[in-house]
């Protein structure tokens, strides 16, 4: 059983995860949770393995480390369930577990935690096919720490233009709610200098032994500079060769990737079916916790609105992370992704589904909306025709309003409160 009190928030708060991780365990051989490291991954699956008589190991201790490390083997070599907490620590592993559950193919053998895309490895075998399924585990999504639906996707896919949603959220509120991050330490921490010495730590932390574990850094400083530079990129596009850093651009772009590996940034790539040649393939950035970005950049909710605030870019990469957690359990199968022309029409956020439908959203930090804010999202519906879902404006404002056919402004807060028909709210945690 959990210790609730040794938790950020001394308790538990339920995770969209949990439902996918459980129904995953039922019929998989191996379950891996993957995410950044503090999101919660092994409060997680400690809770769903208490019932499991599972066997625990943690990689991050260094005598079970060295002991995995000495006999692979004999290490995963168990007739119960187990769990293996960081696996990325010694990636080997999985050949041994591959080895146990071809011999013995029970599904909820092995639940897997790891703090870096660990399948994806440079050097690692391809062990697992077949018998691995993967749930991304994030920072906690508005939603979660709110108790709210978290169904904007569904909604938006299913209804279309008849959502709609009223908010009382101030720009000051938004703010707060981007600077504060999703981390479970972080929203712990009221104390606003107390929430920056957590951040200062996690991300020096992070680039001192994950990343470095994973590759070898030769100038860890650079590396320190171009994490800044990226987060004043924030929901931006993300061109290497203009992050000078005194880096060469095929170093960037082996950092960036490495930055991604340990879930710190995600690029979130450029859409286009043909609709227009001069549709860029420029992918834009987002940090996966909008906290550490501001962090970062050394700005807090007050100097965040000011006219010279970053609020604009920050607020686009938090409503860009917002969907990309909402994708990990939406009923809508859809990606995500940016467009943009040579000629700067844009839409700051494409979803598309299986069946080619589209759904448009543009993010505005401004509490009131012009018709040219719908620009990219007419361009869009001009060319897309009937595979058109909707297009919505997300601004700072209260009200859901009407700008012509398939076109609304909504809170963004919506992401967050909207359910879909027939939706349910969050219940308790493995239920949900």
């Amino acid at each position: 059983m959990v210790n609730t009190s040794q938790t950020p928030l001394g308790h538990v708060l339920p995770r969209r995860a949990a439902r996918a991780v459980r129904e995953a365990l039922n019929d998989t051989r191996v379950v891996l949770v993957n995410g950044a490291r503090q999101s919660g991954k092994s409060t997680l699956v400690r809770l769903l393995a208490k019932d499991r008589a599972a066997e625990w190991r943690n990689l991050d201790t260094p005598a079970v480390r060295q002991a995995a490390i000495a006999d692979p083997a004999g290490f995963v070599a168990f007739h119960e369930p187990m769990v293996i907490d960081e696996i990325q620590r010694v990636p080997d592993l999985l050949l041994a577990i591959k080895e146990q559950v071809d011999t013995d193919p029970r599904p909820g053998r092995y639940l897997l935690t790891g703090s870096a895309r660990v399948l994806g490895l440079r050097g690692l075998p391809d062990a697992l096919p077949g018998r691995v399924e993967t749930i991304e585990l994030w920072p906690f999504s508005q939603g979660e720490i709110d108790g709210t639906p978290d169904g904007l996707v569904d909604a938006l896919f299913q209804e279309g233009p008849k959502v709609h949603h009223t908010s009382s959220a101030t720009r000051n509120d938004y703010a707060e709610r981007v600077v504060r991050g999703g981390f479970p330490e972080a929203v712990a921490r009221t104390n606003p200098r107390r929430r920056e010495r957590f951040l200062d730590s996690y991300v020096s932390d992070l680039i001192a032994r994950d990343v470095s574990q994973l590759s070898d850094i030769e100038r860890l400083s650079e590396m320190r500079a171009l994490v800044r530079l990226l987060a004043a990129r924030s929901g931006r596009l993300l061109v290497a060769g203009a992050l000078n850093v005194g880096l060469s651009t095929s170093t960037v772009l082996r950092y960036l990737a490495l930055l991604e590996e340990v879930f710190l940034t995600k690029r979130v790539p450029a859409w286009s079916r043909n609709l227009s040649s001069r549709a860029t393939s420029t992918p834009k950035l987002a940090f996966v916790d909008s906290g550490v970005a501001a962090n970062l950049l050394g700005v807090d909710a007050r100097s965040l609105v000011r006219p010279e605030g970053a609020f604009g870019p920050l607020l686009e990469g938090f409503v860009l992370m917002e969907l990309a957690r909402q994708l990990t359990w939406s009923e809508e199968r859809a990606e995500l992704f940016h467009y943009r022309t040579k000629d700067k029409v844009e839409v700051d956020a494409v979803l598309e589904n299986r069946q080619g439908r589209v759904v448009a959203i543009e993010v505005k930090a401004s509490s009131t909306v012009r018709p040219d804010d719908f620009r990219g999202l007419r361009h869009l519906a001009d060319r897309l025709g009937d595979d058109f879902v909707v297009g919505v404006v997300l601004y700072t404002g209260t009200q859901t309003l009407p700008f012509g056919e398939r076109m609304r402004a909504m809170p963004v807060s919506a992401l967050w409160e909207v359910a879909p028909q027939g939706g349910r709210a969050i219940g308790k945690l493995g239920e949900a």
